[in-house]
């Protein structure tokens, strides 16, 4: 089992700055991927960001492309996902997700672990 939790949601005005971390606990002694999805009041849930247990694959939705940053500390077993020029658009419930093996998926069906969420909410 792998327990995920994310923390750094909240309000900010167009144009702002957020940072979300998401620790893992747990059986988490295998390579993993991580990824970040977000679903809007309404909508379905989307993929946002993921990162392959090297960093070296980091794919991004083009929504968000440019704007959003995902990193990872193996170390602190940590996700990161810093988020910068916010827009309205981007208010939703953001999840962090886990998936052990190395390759990098966009699809939620490939996640096995999922934290609870944090709310982020974008003013205009």
């Amino acid at each position: 089992q792998v327990q995920l939790v994310e923390s750094g949601g909240g309000l900010v005005q167009t144009g702002g700055s957020l940072r979300l971390s998401c620790a893992a606990s747990g059986r988490t002694t295998s390579t993993y991927t991580m990824a970040w999805f977000r679903q809007a009041p309404g909508k379905e849930r989307e993929f946002v960001a993921a990162i392959s247990w090297t960093g070296g694959s980091t794919p991004y939705a083009d929504s968000v492309k440019g704007r959003f940053t995902i990193s990872r500390d193996n170390a602190k077993n940590t996700v990161y996902l810093q988020m910068n020029s916010l827009k309205p658009e981007d208010t939703a419930v953001y999840y962090c997700a886990h998936r052990t093996g190395v390759r990098v998926y966009q699809s939620s069906d490939e996640y096995r672990y999922w934290g609870q969420g944090t709310q982020v909410t974008v003013s205009s």
